[in-house]
């Protein structure tokens, strides 16, 4: 049971400037390949910075209004400075934050946010690009059918990994939400199993009614609750089953 690589959802064909390639060339790149962004790479295939539509579009924002209307918010020296670029590498963001073919959905998709971008070039051990991986690419695991992620759930995550008997633990998958009933031998295995299917992809929330044999916790650490909503917002029951 592991997530989807970078290697498994990227694109592998990837439309690439140079350093020195012309506004106009990049626009037409955009335009042509109906990408919103290209990476820019140096003359050994490393990429080195990035080209978006939106670093394009700072020019238009910084020509003067027809009417002479002034603009809504004055461009910084940096902008100003990018705004009057003429090539690739004088209007890209840089350094070009990557990614590597190994990196599974989740670390990849914490990368985008924690550095507020939408795509990202890959690279090999060497640095070289070897594809982009854009939001859209990450979100296909979620495109999942359900029926998929219930035998992964049922083979890999209670089966193979837990050693959960198939008779003893209910699984319903609707829409990516999975609703899991019955009882597992150990109090501690509830969360433990909660945890790896929340883990499988395409898995939207895991909602759980799941009773225990054996309280192997102890009732002085964590008094049993009574079936009903847990502070989490999914279903929790943690009676003797």
């Amino acid at each position: 049971m592991q997530h989807r690589t970078v290697a498994e959802v990227m694109t592998h064909r990837v439309v690439t400037a140079h350093p020195d390639s012309s506004f106009k060339h990049i626009a037409r790149l955009l335009r042509d390949n109906d990408v919103t962004a290209v990476p820019v790479v140096d003359d050994e295939g490393r990429p080195v910075g990035v080209v978006s539509e939106g670093d394009l579009l700072r020019k238009a924002a910084s020509l003067p209004d027809p009417e002479g209307r002034a603009l809504g918010r004055r461009l910084g020296l940096d902008e100003l400075s990018r705004a009057g670029a003429e090539t690739a590498e004088a209007m890209m963001t840089t350094p070009a934050v990557t990614a590597r073919p190994g990196w599974n959905v989740v670390e990849t998709a914490r990368t985008m946010y924690r550095n507020k971008v939408k795509r990202l070039p890959v690279v090999d051990d060497t640095g070289r690009l070897v594809g982009i991986v854009s939001r859209a690419d990450l979100l296909r695991p979620f495109l999942r059918g359900d029926g998929a992620i219930r035998d992964e759930i049922r083979h890999d995550v209670l089966g193979a990994v837990l050693g959960v008997p198939a008779d003893t633990v209910g699984v319903e998958v609707r829409e990516g939400v999975v609703t899991l009933t019955g009882r597992v031998e150990q109090r501690s295995l509830v969360p433990v199993v909660e945890r790896l299917c929340r883990s499988v992809d395409g898995v939207v929330a895991v909602h759980q009614s799941l009773g225990y044999a054996y309280d192997d916790l102890g009732s002085d650490l964590e008094p049993p609750r009574l079936r009903g909503r847990g502070g989490s917002g999914h279903e929790t029951s943690a009676h003797r089953g």
